[in-house]
């Protein structure tokens, strides 16, 4: 993709510095805490640069950590009373949607500079309380409220497409083994170890047609990315900036019974379509895409919705080792949230910290070859959120 024009580049939005930490289950470590690691490392990549304005990515801290508040909270504790800071909150496509907030405060000129985290401490919680948090993201009149949980939606989903589209057993197994074999060169992912086919064949069904390698662990993690406009830019900056080409979110129905089709992602996309648009690029200009694989079915249904697949086979990307980091359509680079860990709403900033590694090249070992145009999309409850970025590298400024 060419640069654009100077003088188009001048108000465009760039990512400047990221900061993650580990995906895992950190006891001794607070909410604060954890964000405050990769808002430092963030800023550190900027000159310790001082953002106009803080966006905070989260969903359960209300919930699990019985904290509200977090934009003042998190800004204070890094030591930046007086800007601007609020929290944003979308189930799991928090992250994606504070990202957004920040791109349009910078695209219009109203705010230069930025620091985006997404942060969840979910893990000191017992299991039924992080259930009864997670099943917030749907609809509470007409699902939560008869004791379905997020997996046994996914699960409904997934038997649906199963049925629909009459596939094979262990038609999904190439997702699990995609990211595993991602996230075992990820030194932040919670689980690094690979796994084969026959394990994922072994698993134990958590809820039919779902087994264990078919859902995302919840974690504990935080992720921030520092934004600045390009007529701002600081000079010697440690690696180059990358662009945010394009932003784009939208909504179908939360209760799944309500889509006319609940075996189609509507809301993934219509965000990707208009991503597309704004950025100017064509489907097959692509080089990565980082999905919300929360279930192995959202990673199948996002890349038929984004149009890499026709309806009924996207899981035949994964069969055929497409989605690989040498093939067609590489996915969950750092292992996805599958072997990352599900981070809720910080998800989407981690995608974007991702994404930006992959085209700075400073993934390592999981490196996508001449990577120069990433697509990451976060999902919110059973996708009745998408939050879409297209991001790229930046050749002349």
């Amino acid at each position: 993709m060419m640069a654009k024009k100077n003088n188009q580049t001048m108000n465009d939005v760039f990512i400047i510095g990221v900061g993650m930490t580990p995906v895992g289950e950190h006891w001794d470590r607070s909410l604060r805490e954890l964000a405050l690691e990769a808002m430092t490392a963030a800023r550190d990549e900027t000159g310790a640069m001082r953002p106009e304005a803080v966006y905070v990515a989260n969903m359960l801290a209300p919930a699990l950590s019985r904290q509200s508040h977090l934009g003042a909270l998190l800004a204070d504790y890094t030591g930046m009373r007086g800007i601007e800071a609020v929290a944003i909150e979308a189930a799991g496509a928090s992250g994606g949607m504070a990202l957004r907030q920040a791109y349009i405060a910078l695209a219009s000129g109203m705010v230069n500079t930025a620091l985006v985290v997404g942060v969840e401490k979910i893990t000191e919680r017992v299991t039924a309380e992080v259930e009864a948090a997670l099943i917030t993201s749907s609809d509470a009149d007409y699902e939560s409220i008869h004791g379905v949980t997020q997996t046994a939606l996914a699960a409904m989903i997934m038997q649906r497409y199963v049925f629909e589209f009459n596939l094979p057993e262990h038609a999904f197994a190439g997702f699990s083994i995609t990211a595993h074999a991602n996230g075992a060169k990820n030194p932040k992912a919670m689980f690094r170890r690979p796994i084969k086919l026959e394990t994922y064949q072994r698993a134990a069904i958590l809820s039919d047609p779902i087994n264990m390698f078919d859902a995302a662990p919840v974690a504990d993690g935080a992720a921030a990315i520092f934004l600045a406009r390009g007529d701002v830019l600081p000079a010697n900056l440690p690696f180059p900036p990358v662009r945010i080409d394009a932003s784009a979110a939208a909504i179908s129905a939360v209760a799944v019974h309500d889509r006319p089709n609940p075996i189609s992602f509507s809301a993934a996309e219509n965000a990707v379509r208009v991503a597309l648009d704004r950025a100017e690029i064509n489907l097959d200009q692509i080089d990565f895409f980082e999905v919300h694989d929360r279930y192995s079915i959202f990673a199948a249904l996002s890349l038929e919705a984004a149009g890499f697949a026709a309806p009924g086979e996207g899981w035949k990307l994964a069969e055929s080792g497409a989605i690989a980091l040498d093939g067609q359509i590489p996915i969950c680079t750092f292992g996805g949230s599958k072997a990352r860990g599900d981070t809720g709403g910080a998800t989407g900033v981690y995608q974007a910290v991702e994404a930006a590694l992959q085209l700075q090249g400073r993934a390592g070992e999981i490196q996508v070859a001449d990577a120069r145009i990433g697509l990451i999309q976060s999902l919110g409850g059973t996708g009745a959120t998408a939050a879409t970025h297209i991001l790229s590298t930046v050749e002349t400024l």
